[in-house]
């Protein structure tokens, strides 16, 4: 019997649709890797805030994404994230630091930076990667590509509740203010514009529970094992 192929899994989407939450679950039940390719954007910008470095700047951003070493360690309690030794996994996550991504991943320079490190880091398969541009960009050949959506209210919903959870305050009508203009820059940028892959599955998470949701992608995800196992007979 032909050996499965272990596939290239991307889910794209806006912020706070729910890709993170759906590719960890997907990949513990597959035994594959997960990989937050957000996690990198996020980390230069919270050295380029660190280090007082201007948001606008493309040469001084794309300068500190070549000369920062990230590294992505999978434990017990998560993904440990390193930039140059430092353990920045918590401090990567902040309401500021967020909003700090999405300006630092419109940059052309930044994301050539940051381009082979992802594609390094999913080349042999065995992994679920969540961002705006792997399915368009990382790997426009990935095996399964989902474009996961939800309203802008109810990611708003759920930003909520992590910044709670954080102990940041804010208030439910920033928050979808922010997320629009999230929406916007991301989807508006000129290089890797975040947008659905002709070929990706529409995944829409308004009202609906993971445990439900992750199992309608697995079952694309498995016909799509089935039909390259019989395509191999």
């Amino acid at each position: 019997m032909a050996e499965k192929k272990r596939l290239i899994i991307a889910l794209d989407g806006p912020a706070g649709a729910g890709k993170s939450t759906l590719a960890k679950e997907i990949a513990l039940k597959l035994g594959y890797i997960y990989i937050d390719t957000g996690a990198l954007y996020r980390t230069i910008a919270y050295l380029a805030i660190r280090k007082k470095i201007d948001l606008n700047s493309e040469k001084e951003l794309t300068e500190l994404a070549l000369n920062t070493t990230v590294s992505l360690k999978y434990t017990p309690e998560g993904i440990e994230i390193k930039a140059n030794g430092e353990d920045v996994s918590s401090k990567i996550r902040s309401r500021e630091v967020s909003m700090g991504a999405s300006k630092v991943s419109s940059f052309e320079g930044v994301r050539k930076a940051l381009l082979d490190i992802q594609r390094n880091l999913g080349k042999n398969g065995g992994v679920v990667m969540d961002g705006r541009d792997i399915g368009t960009v990382i790997f426009p050949d990935a095996d399964v590509k989902f474009f996961i959506d939800a309203s802008v209210e109810e990611r708003a919903r759920r930003r909520l509740k992590d910044h709670i959870a954080q102990g940041e305050k804010t208030t439910l009508d920033a928050l979808i203010e922010e997320i629009k203009k999230r929406d916007k820059d991301d989807s508006t940028r000129k290089h890797a514009p975040l947008k659905k892959a002709e070929d990706a599955i529409y995944i829409d998470t308004t009202g609906r529970n993971v445990s439900e949701i992750v199992d309608e992608l697995l079952k694309y995800i498995e016909k799509k094992l089935c039909s390259q196992k019989t395509a191999k007979k």
